[in-house]
């Protein structure tokens, strides 16, 4: 009895230490920009098929979610990622998923070029220069990752960056133990003065 009790409260803390660490990604390296005019960008993840996997599905939709309310016209949403694992770039794959099973008709681009998370910030840079608000959506350790990058790449575009709807208590709620132990793996190739920043900002309450 007491072996399944101790069980069950183990159960629960990774629960409660993976749904936290998550929540706090969500909310690091991010701002208080304001304009009309935002880019929501969805990261790719390895995709071995000619249709999206069931990662970059739920990128998808965490993009679109991401998209603020009533200003759609003034937004874009921008697909990065090449064919790392297949034949047909990621980004083409979850455009396809967005238009044909999310029925989404808002402005999308498209970067089909990059192999990297590096690579993402980098080739994105051209396609959300002009807008106020710049979203990150992929699971929150990655998009924290990506975030840090463009603190590095563009600083002042990193000022514009604010928080995408990439995380909701309860959803994934089985895996987030695992996501969030990826994540620390994922961060940790991030410098000395990157992980001070995201030590500084984490916590600070993001305008959406």
């Amino acid at each position: 009895m007491r072996r399944r009790t101790g069980l069950a409260v183990a159960g629960a803390a990774a629960l409660a230490w993976g749904e936290w660490l998550n929540r706090r990604w969500s909310r690091t390296l991010v701002g208080h920009a304001e304009g009309p005019v935002e880019a929501v960008v969805v990261l790719g993840y390895r995709n071995p098929r000619d249709r999206a996997n069931l990662v970059n599905r739920w990128r998808v939709r965490a993009g679109i979610r991401s998209l603020a309310a009533g200003r759609t016209r003034d937004a874009r949403l921008v697909f990065s990622g090449g064919a790392v694992g297949g034949d047909v770039p990621e980004a083409r794959l979850m455009a396809q998923y967005a238009r044909a099973v999310l029925a989404f008709h808002g402005t999308v681009l498209l970067e089909e070029r990059s192999r990297t998370t590096w690579e993402n910030v980098t080739r994105v840079i051209p396609l959300i220069e002009d807008v106020d608000r710049i979203k990150i959506a992929s699971q929150p350790a990655h998009a924290l990752k990506a975030r840090a990058y463009l603190w590095r790449q563009r600083p002042d575009l990193a000022e514009r960056l604010v928080r995408a709807d990439d995380y909701r208590p309860g959803e994934w709620l089985v895996a987030k133990p695992l996501l969030a132990l990826h994540g620390l793996w994922t961060l940790r190739g991030l410098t000395t003065e990157e992980r001070t920043r995201v030590r500084r900002r984490a916590g600070r309450p993001a305008v959406r």
